[in-house]
C-alpha cells in the first residue's frame, strides 16, 4: 500500500474496498443503514471476521437481537470460522440491552471499554443504531450527545467501529440528526426488476478520502458473504493515452476483409447488425475461429444461444468451433439472460479476458443488454468498448436490428453506433417473390471501405459474398426473376426511410425508374 493510502483500513469486504479505493480512514466511525434484509449485519459480520482472520485486528460485536450462537450459524454459512477466532481471542460477542450499551457510553470506565483494552480490539460492530435510538426518544435521554461521547471514546482507543441502522425507503426515518456524527456512510438497497430482486450498496460520504460513487451490485453468496461488484462504468482506464495499432486482422471472410479495405485494425470495435438469421453469429464464429489459426485467443460471450446448440450449428457449415474450444484457442462464455446483472457480467468477463490473455472477443447479441438494463446498456457498452480498447483486444458487437428489410438506425435507445470503429450490416432484400440476403458496410474508421450493398449466401464455410463481376457462377446462385442489381439500395428499403429515386419520382409526378418499377 502506498504512502496515500497508508492510514486506510481494509474491510475485508470483497470489492467494498475497491469501491473506498482501498479502505476507510482509521478511527472513522462507520454507519451501515438500509431496509431489513438489505445485509447490514451480513456486512458487519464480514467485517469483524476479515479483521482478525486476515489483518490482525481483533474486534467485538455487540448485539441486541441476535445471540451469539446465531451469529456463529450466520458465520459458519460462509465457511468463517468465527469459534475459532473466539478461542483464540480474536472475536468476542456481546449480546446486551440498550439500556444498558446506553449506560457504558456516559461512562469512560464502563465494561466495554475494558474488554476493548484487554484483547488489544482494533474494530467494534454495534448492530444495531435502531434500538438504541427508540429506547433513547422513549425515556427522554439525550440520545445525540451519548453518541458522540461514545464515537469520541471510541476513537481515542484506536477502534474503528462500525454500526448497523434499520433505513427505510422513506429518507426522513428519524436518524437524520445522528448520520451527522458518523464519517462513513454506507447505504444498502433492495430493488425489484421483472420479478426478481437485486442489491445495491453506495457510500454517501467518507471523510478525509475519496470513493466511487454511483449504486454498486451487491450479492451475498454462499462459502464468501459480501461481494460488492462496482458498477461498469466506474472502471479506471488502462491508460490515460489511446493504444493504437496499424496492424490489420482479418474478419474470417476474405471478400469482406476486401470491403474493409485489407481487414479490420486490431483494438478496434466491430458492430455486426441485422434480424434473427441474416448470419450474425456465423460471421462471428468465422472471425474467433480464424484469427485462432493466427494464435489469437478468442472469447465468445454468448447471450442468446447455448454455446452447445452454437457449436453444433458451426459445425454444419464445416466450422471446427469445437475443436477451437477443446484446444483452449477459443473459450464460451454462457449467461442467461433472465438473470443478467450488467456489473456482475462486466467483473466475470473482463476477469476471464485477464486471466486467459484474450485477444478477440464477440458479445453475441448486445441487444441482450438493452433488454436486462435498458438505462445503463448504453454506458455499459461504453465501459466495455474502452477497457478492450485499452488492452488492445479487437472487439465484435452483434446486435439484432428489429427490422426485416433494411436498417434506419442501429438502435432507438444504444445509440451505439458512435462507439464502434466499423459497422456491418446484414438484412434481408426481397426481390420478386423471393427473399435474398444483402451486405453493406457503411463505416470503417481510417480505412476506404467499399460502399456497395453485396448479395451473400450462408452455407459450407459460412458466409460467402457474391460478386457477379469477378464469380460468374454467382449468376446461377442468384434467383433467376431479377438481378441483385435491380435492388435500390439496403438503406433505403427501411420502414422509416424511402428511396431517393422514388422521392423523386414522386415529387415530380412522374413514372418510376424501370429497374424499381420491375422490382415492385
Amino acid at each position: 500500500m502506498d504512502a496515500k493510502h497508508k492510514d486506510l483500513v481494509p474491510t475485508g469486504i470483497e470489492g467494498l474496498d475497491d469501491v473506498l479505493l482501498g479502505g476507510v480512514q482509521r478511527h472513522n466511525n462507520i454507519l451501515v443503514e438500509g431496509a431489513p434484509g438489505a445485509g447490514k449485519t451480513t456486512l458487519a459480520l464480514g467485517y469483524i471476521y476479515a479483521g482478525a482472520r486476515h489483518f490482525d485486528e481483533p474486534g467485538i460485536i455487540v448485539s441486541f437481537e441476535l445471540d451469539p450462537e446465531k451469529l456463529l450459524r450466520d458465520a459458519a454459512g460462509f465457511d468463517w470460522n468465527l469459534e475459532q477466532l473466539i478461542e483464540d481471542g480474536k472475536v468476542r460477542i456481546i449480546q446486551t440491552s440498550p439500556a444498558v450499551l446506553l449506560q457504558e457510553f456516559r461512562s469512560s470506565e464502563g465494561v466495554l471499554y475494558h474488554e476493548l483494552k484487554a484483547m488489544g480490539a482494533k474494530r467494534l460492530v454495534i448492530d444495531g443504531l435502531t434500538p438504541l435510538k427508540l429506547y433513547a426518544d422513549q425515556h427522554h435521554t439525550p440520545f445525540r450527545e451519548d453518541m458522540h461521547t461514545l464515537v469520541e471514546g471510541l476513537s481515542r482507543l484506536g477502534v474503528t467501529t462500525l454500526v448497523t441502522a434499520e433505513r427505510g425507503d422513506n429518507p426522513q426515518s428519524g436518524l437524520e440528526h445522528e448520520r451527522f456524527v458518523f464519517d462513513t456512510i454506507i447505504t444498502l438497497m433492495r430493488q425489484e426488476r421483472r420479478r426478481r430482486g437485486s442489491r445495491k450498496l453506495r457510500v454517501l460520504k467518507s471523510r478525509g478520502q475519496d470513493f466511487i460513487d454511483g449504486e454498486h451490485t451487491m450479492t451475498i453468496e454462499a462459502g464468501s458473504g459480501i461481494h460488492v461488484y462496482r458498477r461498469a462504468q466506474s472502471r479506471p482506464k488502462i491508460t490515460d493515452l489511446q493504444p493504437t495499432s496499424s496492424e490489420r486482422i482479418t474478419t474470417g471472410i476474405a471478400s469482406l476483409d476486401a470491403l474493409m479495405d485489407g481487414g479490420i485494425y486490431r483494438g478496434s470495435v466491430t458492430m455486426v447488425a441485422g434480424i434473427s438469421g441474416t448470419g450474425k453469429t456465423v460471421s462471428a464464429v468465422q472471425f474467433l475461429c480464424a484469427n485462432a489459426l493466427q494464435d489469437r485467443r478468442g472469447l465468445l460471450v454468448t447471450l442468446d444461444e447455448h454455446p452447445d446448440q452454437i457449436m453444433r450449428n458451426a459445425a454444419t457449415l464445416g466450422l471446427d468451433l469445437r475443436g477451437e474450444v477443446e484446444r483452449g484457442r477459443i473459450l464460451i462464455h454462457y449467461e442467461s439472460p433472465l438473470e443478467l446483472d450488467l456489473d456482475i457480467h462486466f467483473e466475470r468477463i473482463l476477469r476471464l479476458c485477464e486471466r486467459q490473455q484474450i485477444d478477440c472477443i464477440v458479445f453475441d447479441s448486445i441487444a441482450v443488454y438493452e433488454m436486462a438494463a435498458q438505462s445503463e446498456a448504453a454506458d455499459f457498452l461504453y465501459a466495455l468498448a474502452t477497457y478492450f480498447k485499452g488492452r488492445l483486444a479487437t472487439v465484435y458487437f452483434n446486435y439484432e436490428s428489429p427490422e426485416l428489410l433494411g436498417v434506419s438506425q442501429i438502435s432507438e435507445e444504444l445509440k451505439g453506433s458512435h462507439l464502434v470503429d466499423n459497422i456491418v450490416l446484414l438484412s434481408y432484400v426481397e426481390i420478386s417473390t423471393k427473399l435474398r440476403r444483402a451486405l453493406t458496410v457503411p463505416k470503417v474508421r481510417g480505412s476506404r471501405n467499399v460502399q456497395e450493398t453485396k448479395e451473400y449466401f450462408i452455407g459450407a464455410g459460412g458466409i460467402t459474398i457474391l460478386d457477379e463481376s469477378r464469380q460468374p457462377q454467382a449468376a446461377e446462385l442468384a434467383v433467376p426473376q431479377l438481378p441483385f442489381s435491380a435492388y435500390y439500395g439496403l438503406l433505403s428499403r427501411s420502414p422509416t426511410r424511402k428511396s431517393p429515386a422514388l422521392e423523386e419520382a414522386i415529387a415530380h409526378g412522374g413514372d418510376l425508374p424501370e429497374s424499381i418499377d420491375s422490382a415492385r
